[in-house]
């Protein structure tokens, strides 16, 4: 759970929300799910970002999905709710509706699409963040949002009391060892395939993909390296990497994780929202015949 080392825990996974085949949320499969992902080595989740599929999941939605995993697991792992946005205004409601909703924390990721400037990201961040009590999480992930934390910016983000935390999704470690040691901010691997690189240059934990699957074993990576045992968390970690490659390694890791949880019976299907869509037959049996292999179903 929760620390000061680690206020949002060590394994949390960006959890997808389950549909209806007629494209409904389903909050039911959604505290299912969530239960098992804290059954199965999580003490965080995050809910409505990029897996979750925020961009096209509208604010009552989001806010009834978020109190209902509270209500299910809120006092066995912390629930992080996304609020990203490229309207800041928007972004401040999403953090407000969450924190009513029972949110724990919240997920900002830096304004896509509009590119701002430096200093449009640090306003856009401290509104936000100011908008609740809740703690914060920055999420940095040029590859979706173009625009990156500056070394300055994140200086300025962390003298902001609720600015706890960054999820990195940069694939940079050599910047992130500079960051963590000037920053004092507790850092999470935003790459399945890069958590040991991140834990090796002071990262605390993983917001995950492939947890949806491989949680209890990603966990005990993270406990393995904290003990010291550099060697058995590489080699279990190895043991994990064709989950990883399942989940992570198609470019679309919400699809792969909906069409492994519909196969594993862990949710009720795979239904998404337009422009997301649903695995076809080919993909479906492409994800059956590697969880088969990983040993996950017969």
């Amino acid at each position: 759970m929760a620390s000061t080392a680690r206020p949002f825990g060590a394994l949390l996974t960006a959890m997808v929300t389950p549909m209806t085949p007629d494209g409904d949320v389903d909050v039911d499969a959604g505290v299912a799910l969530a239960r098992h992902l804290v059954e199965h080595g999580h003490d965080g989740i995050v809910l409505n970002g990029t897996t979750g599929e925020a961009p096209t999941t509208h604010a009552p939605e989001k806010a009834e999905l978020v109190r209902a995993v509270v209500e299910a697991v809120g006092d066995r792992a912390v629930v992080v709710a996304g609020a990203g946005s490229n309207d800041t205004v928007h972004a401040v409601r999403m953090a407000e509706q969450a924190a009513d909703a029972g949110a724990h924390g919240v997920l900002v990721v830096t304004p896509y699409y509009s590119r701002p400037t430096q200093e449009g990201v640090y306003r856009h961040t401290v509104a936000v963040a100011d908008a609740t009590d809740l703690p914060v999480m920055l999420y940095d992930v040029p590859g979706r949002t173009v625009v990156r934390y500056s070394a300055e910016t994140l200086d300025r983000l962390a003298e902001h009391p609720r600015i706890v935390a960054v999820k990195d999704a940069t694939g940079d470690t050599q910047t992130a060892l500079k960051h963590i040691a000037r920053t004092g901010l507790a850092w999470y691997s935003g790459d399945d395939g890069l958590l040991l690189p991140f834990l090796s240059v002071g990262a605390v934990g993983l917001v995950s993909m492939a947890g949806h699957i491989a949680g209890d074993g990603l966990a005990e990576v993270i406990r393995r390296f904290d003990a010291g045992d550099v060697a058995g968390a590489r080699a279990r970690f190895v043991e994990l990497l064709p989950l990883v490659d399942l989940i992570c390694g198609s470019g679309n890791g919400a699809m792969r994780s909906k069409a492994a949880l519909a196969v594993l019976g862990l949710i009720p299907g795979a239904t998404m929202r337009l422009p997301q869509v649903a695995p076809d037959d080919a993909e479906t049996e492409l994800v059956r015949t590697a969880l088969v292999a990983a040993g996950l179903m017969d």
